[in-house]
């Protein structure tokens, strides 16, 4: 690995996409088991 290498991070746009995708799914699934829960 040489110091000129760049980060082995992901950049702040696909960062922040996994955060969003991450959240969509908690309420995907939260929304289907209110959805059983009701049925």
């Amino acid at each position: 690995m040489l110091w000129s290498d760049p980060a082995d991070e992901p950049p702040e746009e696909l960062r922040t996409t996994q955060a969003m995708l991450r959240r969509a799914g908690w309420l995907l699934a939260v929304a289907m088991v209110a959805v059983f829960l009701l049925l």
